[in-house]
């Protein structure tokens, strides 16, 4: 094949499971310009296969005969690699995903705007025939209104411990769903389990809402005894799945099945299967060239940074819905950490990006500050606490260490929590005893204490001005009128003393000895519970 010498000259950097690959295709396609590894043994053994020079990063970005990057380096290296490369001036393709964090994602798109680059992301199977062809046919409306997309992409392996299965396989199942509905979902959930690593999921399920009805899920896993790849589409007037297991004439299948109403009840009108025809291509080899064809004609790449970073954001909502899951908050992955501002102020503090922190706030490390939540001035936030969805906390509220405050609490001016102190979904706190909407009572605002390790449970209430005894348990939708003893179970409107629970939370029965920890305990009187010395 004769060179064409418009073609640019493209690097490698990442010459190992993936990225050998494109070193074939660049080279097959007559652009492989050079080679670059981190080890410069298997770099050297590249480029000599190959006929390329053998690079260092910093002297491939400093030669000015290569115009362009392609990346395929471990995925926590995408971004400061991407960053570097388009800031001199390279143009850039990197594997998916675009970057771990949104924050990271956002800035190469905005570099490569300044820089008048060209970024493309590795989505693959935005360039599969049958996907496209799939594409081409639901934008004719072939099939009728698009109703429900669902994919699966399943194997036995490849392990890893640098990104959970979620990161692994989905970008290219969240890039072909995004395409498909042409915007962006409304709501992200994530389901995972772990079985060989607690921190590493092994198998997940997101589910998409999109603003214009459709719904979607991506079930992905690397613990199945067989691999398969398959995205399905339901239609209102039929049905078409894309098995890349399948040889080419039967990767693309159209089921012209409808659902007709009959009596008021849906009833399924099916009809025989035909497979629709596709020509066959390396879905790599057209995703090089389409590299080529943007940097050479400056035109912009169907998979360009803001799409990758449209997957990102999913990724990344994906990510904190599936961390949330586990016993209740959850680690964060590398990869999900908070990209914005406000993590930066606080080291060892993950805030999402959707959370708002004001100035003069004070975040212990290891807490977890979730999406839309706000944190007001002169708020003091321990060690170790997890703040979860829609929290408004402050001003000068103090929250001890290794607290928990589920899902849409508000701690008003005049909350204390203690150390270690459970605040269910939903619970309130008051402030005031006589609001008006029209009367300034802000001086009337009362302290409520919530003292060490108690719990307060979902949908209970607790009127301000009293103090919430140590260790004791509020039940869901108790109201709380008056001091609380320690140890106490409270329960009812308004709420009453109806037992006792330990320290672990387990309530006692009639010997008072804790089922969980063992621990001895005696009734001074209706008020007072003391644990028994050994």
């Amino acid at each position: 094949m004769t060179a064409n010498p418009n073609t640019p000259h493209i690097a490698v950097v990442g010459c190992g499971y993936w990225g050998k690959n494109l070193v074939r295709n660049f080279h097959e396609l007559n652009a492989l310009a050079a080679v670059s590894d981190g080890n410069p043994g298997v770099a050297a053994e590249f480029g000599a296969r190959y006929g390329v020079p053998a690079l260092s990063w910093e002297n491939l970005l400093a030669d000015d005969k290569v115009d362009a990057v392609a990346i395929a380096a471990p995925a926590a290296k995408h971004a400061s690699l991407a960053r570097e490369a388009l800031t001199a001036g390279k143009d850039v393709y990197v594997e998916k995903p675009l970057a771990l964090k949104v924050g990271d994602g956002e800035e190469l798109c905005r570099l490569a705007d300044e820089h008048g680059r060209v970024l493309m992301v590795g989505h693959l199977l935005q360039y599969h025939p049958a996907f496209l062809k799939l594409r081409e046919m639901i934008r004719l409306g072939d099939i009728g209104r698009l109703q429900y997309v669902y994919s699966n992409r399943l194997n036995l392996g490849k392990f890893r411990r640098e990104e959970n299965i979620l990161w692994s396989f989905a970008p290219h199942d969240i890039s072909m769903i995004l395409s498909l509905c042409g915007s962006e979902p409304e709501t992200v959930s994530a389901v995972g389990a772990y079985y060989l690593h607690r921190r590493v999921a092994d198998v997940t399920t997101t589910h998409l809402d999109f603003p214009t009805g459709e719904q979607a899920h991506i079930f992905v896993s690397w613990l199945h005894p067989f691999k398969e790849q398959k995205l399905v589409v339901v239609a209102d007037d039929g049905m078409l799945t894309f098995d890349d297991s399948q040889p080419w004439e039967s990767k693309l299948t159209l089921y012209p099945h409808k659902v007709e109403w009959r009596d008021n009840m849906p009833v399924p009108t099916k009809a025989d299967a035909e497979p629709v025809s596709v020509e066959p291509a390396e879905p790599l080899r057209n995703e090089c060239q389409h590299f080529i064809d943007c940097v050479t004609d400056r035109s912009r790449p169907r998979t360009d940074g803001r799409e990758g970073l449209r997957v990102l954001k999913v990724l990344h909502r994906a990510e904190t819905s599936l961390a949330q899951g586990i016993d209740g908050n959850g680690p964060l992955t590398s990869s999900a950490k908070a990209p914005d501002e406000a993590s930066s102020r606080f080291p060892g503090v993950n805030v999402h990006e959707s959370a708002y922190v004001d100035d003069d706030v004070q975040i212990g490390e290891g807490s977890r500050i979730w999406h839309f939540t706000h944190v007001l001035p002169r708020t003091r936030i321990g060690r170790n606490c997890v703040l979860g969805q829609n929290v408004a906390a402050g001003p000068e509220v103090v929250i001890g260490d290794n607290c928990k405050v589920q899902n849409n609490v508000s701690l008003y001016k005049g909350v204390v929590l203690e150390d270690g102190v459970f605040c269910g979904p939903s619970c309130v706190f008051t402030n005031v005893m006589t609001p008006r909407a029209k009367v300034e009572r802000k001086n009337e605002f009362l302290e409520t204490r919530v003292k060490r390790g108690a719990t307060i449970g979902a949908n209970a209430t607790i009127v301000c001005g009293n103090t919430i005894g140590a260790y004791s348990l509020i039940a869901a939708g108790a109201v709380v009128t008056s001091d609380v003893p320690a140890h106490a179970l409270m329960a009812g409107v308004p709420a009453r003393r109806i037992g006792w629970v330990s320290h672990a939370g387990e309530r006692l029965g009639p010997d008072l000895i804790c089922p969980r920890e063992g621990r001895r305990y005696r009734e001074i009187d209706d008020n007072t519970l003391e644990e028994i010395a050994e």
